[in-house]
């Protein structure tokens, strides 16, 4: 029902994730894109949840100041966790290298945040999904950063991409949750917010 209930409305995504865009496309919903400049700055106060969800609203609210208030803006954000310390996107190969090293053979978490701007109202939620390595060669790592772009990914990876087909196991939680955009969460949430 969600393409239906959408239909008169009009939807921004305030990213330009290929993989967000790629979801909401696969979820029936039209939308046109609004990047955010945001800064991702964030109180080390705060909990990793509500670090993705912080950023998820921040996107969220500066790109609904440009739309009328009737504009439904969906905003997200996701961060990667390994005991205790966030990986973000890698600005080098060698980062890259670094956090894949981390990862290999280990559990981390990954938290997409999701805040979503209608009619002067920011809804936001956040889904947790957790992803296991198995253990990555040195020749594993130079081949992925080689062949695809981890550099706009947090934690140097996507798991839709060749390193998740061969090198994660397991998951607990939503695929899509890990691919930056929590589909079901999202989808009620906008069935919520609209009714």
């Amino acid at each position: 029902m969600l393409p239906h209930i959408l239909k008169d409305k009009k939807i921004v995504l305030a990213s330009q994730s290929p993989r967000r865009k790629e979801l909401l496309h696969s979820l029936g919903i039209d939308f046109e894109v609004c990047c955010s400049d945001q800064s991702e700055n964030y109180s080390p106060k705060m909990s990793n949840a509500e670090i993705a969800s912080y950023l998820a609203i921040q996107k969220c609210k500066t790109v609904a100041k440009q739309y009328p208030t009737d504009t439904i803006v969906i905003g997200g954000d996701t961060i990667v966790c390994l005991e205790g310390e966030i990986l973000g996107k890698p600005s080098s190969i060698e980062e890259a290298k670094q956090m894949l090293n981390k990862l290999s053979g280990k559990t981390h978490e990954v938290i997409s945040g999701i805040a979503i701007s209608y009619k002067n109202k920011i809804h936001n939620d956040f889904d947790v999904a957790k992803v296991h390595f198995l253990p990555l060669t040195e020749a594993d790592i130079d081949f992925y950063i080689a062949k695809f772009q981890p550099f706009d990914k947090a934690g140097a990876y996507g798991i839709q991409e060749w390193i998740g087909l061969k090198k994660i196991d397991r998951i607990e939680g939503s695929f899509y949750t890990i691919m930056g955009l929590p589909t079901a969460l999202l989808a009620t949430m906008l069935e919520n917010i609209i009714k």
